[in-house]
């Protein structure tokens, strides 16, 4: 695989646009953008393969000196500059009016590839996903409904401005297994999930966990409400995952920063955090699913230290918002598809690892929960407020678990005082990526977060 090659027909066009374009404004780039996706899904009620396009199309982006405006469309051959001037001038979409002062752009050419390891036919992932569905099903029955499924997405951009001439091709695989179970009147499910640049390792990862999630899934039938109050906790890499992102996620996108809409802006220099943690964001800080080679901006990949001993950093950037605010972009410009605006968005978000053992981090806690696996969660990044969903937890008493199951449980509170109470943070990384995120219930992009285990003081309910 490699490159679409559609947008390898247009590459020059681009660079012939932008030559011409450029000698009427003061900056102008073009990007092209073309990425689909196969769902192969074997569940109780239905067995499918599916493909889609999921985007296609250039955006047109010029800056006259006072504002930058844009133009989208789904074929650059036979336009003019006559034609591009007249569309930007009646149908543009203008993405600020505040003139700015443009960062040197470094000269760069070159392509980019990350390509799936082991690819396996469809046939293949169908039967690899039945044999899951298939042992899920009969495991017990109190095991009433089963949903496996594999989607593989590709995606391809091409970058072109009067210095730059980018392109990248990369590819990204997520499988899922939900089981739901049901004893009298009390349904629950739990899922588990694999993700990574190679089909064969998502799926024989997939496979492990068919009875782990089985045995999940019967054990929170048992259940009960947690009683209200704050406690001692340890949260696994997924719900360590959902704090980081909802912390520090949308709390440090800098376009919020040019909007005066987040909190975070009053603190780069300053502690929010306790001298244990340490957070970070990038396409370029590891591989997973919002790992690509250079943003919708053109700016190549970053690995971006966000908070270092507790002391936040920086924020993250788009190219706009980097220019509004005198700063350098980090590589975080990102648009839903070709026809829709670029913001700051988070990629790869989570918490680094520490020094200390889970075991040890279990043993030291008297009273408290052990919390697992991401549901949901929500952010006020101008009050600095959080709400974090966790599908369960395990109670411990005196070093160990008791065997109680609490479900589910939600984290809420201040951020600074939730990261101000970590204690200890443990050894092991893991980076989820299954999931997408919306700015404000819409701007659609892929993220991943994860972190280690952390050790906090947390409000639950």
């Amino acid at each position: 695989m490699s490159l679409n090659q559609f947008l390898k027909d247009r590459k020059q066009v681009c660079i012939d646009l932008v030559n011409e374009l450029e000698k009427e404004y003061v900056y102008v780039s073009v990007l092209g953008s073309y990425s689909k996706s196969k769902k192969v899904i074997s569940s109780t009620r239905e067995s499918a393969v599916s493909e889609s396009e999921d985007d296609c199309g250039f955006v047109i982006k010029v800056y006259d000196g006072t504002c930058f405006k844009e133009y989208s469309c789904n074929d650059v051959a036979g336009l003019t500059v006559e034609n591009i001037k007249e569309h930007i001038s009646m149908n543009h979409y203008q993405t600020g009016y505040v003139k700015v002062r443009l960062m040197e752009e470094q000269p760069l050419v070159k392509s980019f590839e990350r390509e799936d390891l082991h690819v396996l036919p469809d046939e293949e992932v169908m039967q690899r996903l039945t044999e899951v569905r298939n042992y899920l099903q009969d495991y017990d029955s109190r095991i009433i409904m089963v949903h496996t499924m594999y989607v593989h997405r590709e995606t391809s951009s091409v970058f072109v401005s009067s210095k730059r001439v980018l392109d990248q091709f990369y590819e990204w695989n997520n499988a899922a297994a939900v089981a739901v179970v049901r004893d009298g009147q009390t349904i629950q499910q739990y899922f588990g999930t694999a993700a990574e640049c190679d089909t064969l390792l998502t799926l024989t990862k997939l496979s492990s966990m068919k009875e782990e999630i089985a045995e999940k899934a019967l054990h929170l039938l048992d259940a009960t409400a947690i009683e209200p109050g704050v406690y001692d906790v340890i949260t696994d890499p997924s719900i360590s995952g959902l704090i980081a992102h909802e912390a520090f996620g949308h709390g440090v996108e800098m376009d919020m920063f040019v909007k005066n809409r987040a909190k975070a802006k009053d603190y780069v220099g300053k502690y929010v955090a306790s001298p244990v943690v340490n957070m970070r964001d990038g396409a370029a800080s590891c591989i997973s699913a919002a790992s690509y080679f250079f943003d919708d901006d053109g700016i190549l990949a970053h690995d971006t230290q966000i908070i270092k001993d507790g002391i936040l950093q920086t924020g993250i950037s788009d190219a706009l918002s980097a220019y509004q605010l005198g700063t350098e972009p980090t590589g975080n410009g990102r648009r839903q598809g070709f026809d829709r605006k670029a913001y700051t968005r988070m990629t790869n978000t989570f918490f680094e690892p520490g020094k200390d053992k889970l075991d040890d981090m279990i043993a030291s806690i008297d009273y408290g929960y052990y919390l697992c696996n991401t549901d949901n969660g929500m952010e006020d990044p101008k009050n600095w407020q959080i709400q974090c969903t966790a599908a369960y937890g395990l109670e411990i008493r005196n070093g160990k678990f008791t065997g109680k199951i609490v479900a589910p449980v939600v984290i809420s509170g201040s951020v600074t005082e939730l990261l101000g109470s970590i204690t200890m943070v443990s050894d092991q990384l893991e980076v989820h990526g299954m999931g997408m995120c919306g700015k404000g219930c819409k701007e659609w992009v892929y993220v991943a977060d994860g972190g280690p285990h952390l050790k906090a003081r947390a409000k639950l309910g």
